[in-house]
């Protein structure tokens, strides 16, 4: 399936088949696309909790309002972000990048960041976005559904995944084989009202 066809195709499943699992070489291949994902000055603020224990799922199950997809598709990815990922050894996110580049780049991200909480935290959390929906993508590409999740006790299930100092959560996301295809997409905005020309 091409990108085109994957983002008009992609969905948020909600009933998924709870005897399925990927094989080692898919769930590889999804780890390489995600990583393809965009982030500023290449910093890759996000950090996937992949939650495998069956009692731990139970466990975000509960925190998540009973919603089955927790249990049962295939992956359950907390997907959580590094706030303070710009201070740390900032010269590894250009490692294989031209030295000129390096030498312009590199010395920015700290004075961008610096003293900035409120662009830490906006920073962080665009990566996450970034980085579920091209897991989403890359899993319909893949013949596989998905579910991005927000509708859950955030501060619970940072405490269930020993959410470290300077992190967050920014959504959980389940990946695995569709049972129940979701309901016909429920409109569009026009795009009248989603571009706007030159100023509001």
């Amino acid at each position: 399936m091409d990108a085109i066809e994957a983002i008009r195709q992609r969905r948020a499943v909600k009933h998924f088949d709870p005897n399925h699992r990927l094989t080692s070489d898919e769930f590889n291949l999804l780890l390489d696309v995600a990583a393809q994902a965009p982030s500023s000055f290449n910093i890759q603020h996000w950090r996937i909790v992949n939650v495998k224990d069956p009692a731990l799922r139970v466990q975000l199950r509960e925190a998540a309002f009973d919603q089955a997809q927790v249990t049962d598709a295939s992956l359950l990815f907390v997907v959580c972000t590094d706030i303070k990922a710009w201070a740390k050894d900032p010269q590894r996110y250009w490692v294989n990048a031209p030295q000129e580049a390096q030498d312009i780049l590199v010395p920015w991200i700290h004075p961008f960041y610096d003293g900035k909480d409120e662009l830490q935290r906006d920073e962080a959390m665009r990566s996450v976005g970034l980085i579920l929906q091209t897991l989403m993508i890359g899993a319909k590409a893949m013949g596989y559904d998905s579910c991005p999740m927000i509708g859950f006790d955030i501060e619970k299930v940072g405490q269930l995944v020993n959410l470290p100092k300077d992190y967050a959560v920014g959504a959980m996301l389940v990946i695995g084989k569709g049972l129940i295809p979701a309901w016909p997409k429920p409109g569009f905005i026009p795009s009248s009202d989603m571009v706007v020309e030159n100023r509001f």
